[in-house]
């Protein structure tokens, strides 16, 4: 039985997805931007960078192979749905079922981040 592999994207097309944050292009190519040295997925909410300035790879792992880190807005370094990837609304998911739990009648904001992994001020 044949594997099935997703075909990667020839670079103009990768460039047009990436500027418009295509989302059907998200997994199929990553983007690596030589001047900050920082890796996205297609769909990341930052400005995109200039078009000569980017470089396209099939997987996280090839970009991070290349030299790019992995950006904190979008997370591409991780698997899509994990508490990881979605960032900081996962924590907050968290945090909201623990005060609706009644985590705060008997703690403080305090106990409440320290039990988050997170700063007071957040």
């Amino acid at each position: 039985m044949d594997d099935i592999l997703p075909i990667f994207p020839d670079a103009e097309t990768c460039d047009r997805a990436r500027i418009a944050r295509d989302k059907s292009f998200d997994g199929l190519f990553f983007s690596g931007v030589r001047s900050t040295k920082i890796y996205c997925r297609p769909v990341c909410p930052v400005r995109p960078a200039k078009s000569v300035n980017v470089r396209f790879y099939p997987t996280a792992a090839a970009a991070e192979r290349a030299g790019f880190r992995p950006c904190l807005r979008c997370r591409p370094e991780t698997a899509p749905g994990s508490p990881a990837w979605l960032g900081t609304a996962t924590t907050v998911g968290r945090a909201l079922r623990m005060i609706e739990d009644g985590f705060l009648d008997a703690n403080n904001v305090n106990d409440l981040a320290d039990k988050l992994g997170i700063g007071s001020r957040h």
